[in-house]
């Protein structure tokens, strides 16, 4: 069995490095990172072409990006990272368990960076309505076979809640294994912008989609990726 881990990029360069460390005893054992870039301009794609297995360009968006880089892959299992996130073998050694298994697809309970005690509430918040709902967000790290994720037609070609999107059709198939992890993510999104104001927006524009709402007006929204 061979993962195939993808990575969407923009302008990642202070942040993919620790990424792809985290990733090469992977590597080291015939799995492969593949990194799909979205036009970065600060030197994204030289740092990690000595790195990754390989570096594919695509046109700007989180789903165009990752369907590209699963188009490239060549192992049975796609595992989709966010640049920012950190893996621990812990996680690694779940994620290849899950798959031997005959797991079809899951997500990892994920660990906000920051210290900040709210943020403890937030991830708590976020593992247990994935785990209740069987959703996964994009930072869980959601993996899938690839037989399944082109089954399904991949990840659907919309700028925003692609994740929720992909979540909801595996569902059918299968209840995601919701591994333990975690995967640890950045919080610089929440620390930024506010915690409790980027809770706010999150929700919204998740009940926005449920409703049917544009998910190009959601890009909107959300201020771009």
């Amino acid at each position: 069995m061979k993962v195939s881990i993808v990575i969407p990029t923009l302008d990642e360069r202070n942040h993919i490095g620790f990424l792809l460390r985290d990733l090469e005893p992977l590597r080291q054992t015939g799995h492969e990172v593949i990194i799909a870039d979205g036009g970065s301009t600060d030197g994204t794609r030289a740092l990690a072409g000595s790195r990754a297995d390989r570096v594919v360009l695509a046109p700007r968006g989180r789903a165009s990006q990752m369907n590209a880089g699963a188009r490239t892959a060549a192992g049975d299992v796609l595992w989709f990272l966010h640049a920012d996130s950190r893996t621990l073998p812990g996680a690694q050694s779940q994620l290849l368990d899950a798959c031997r298994a005959g797991t079809i697809w899951g997500r990892f309970d994920v660990r906000l960076a920051g210290q900040r005690p709210l943020l403890r509430v937030v991830e708590r918040m976020m593992n247990w309505r994935s785990r209740l709902t069987g959703i996964a967000t994009g930072d869980q790290g959601i993996f899938v076979t690839r037989a399944v994720f082109e089954a399904v037609g991949g990840f659907p070609p919309i700028p925003l809640m692609e994740d929720i999107a992909l979540s909801k059709v595996l569902r059918r198939h299968a209840r995601p294994a919701c591994l333990s992890g975690p995967i640890l993510t950045s919080s610089r999104r929440w620390e930024a912008n506010g915690i409790l104001r980027t809770i706010l927006l999150m929700w919204s524009l998740r009940v926005a989609y449920a409703l049917g709402a544009d998910p190009r007006r959601l890009a909107d929204l959300y201020g771009g990726r």
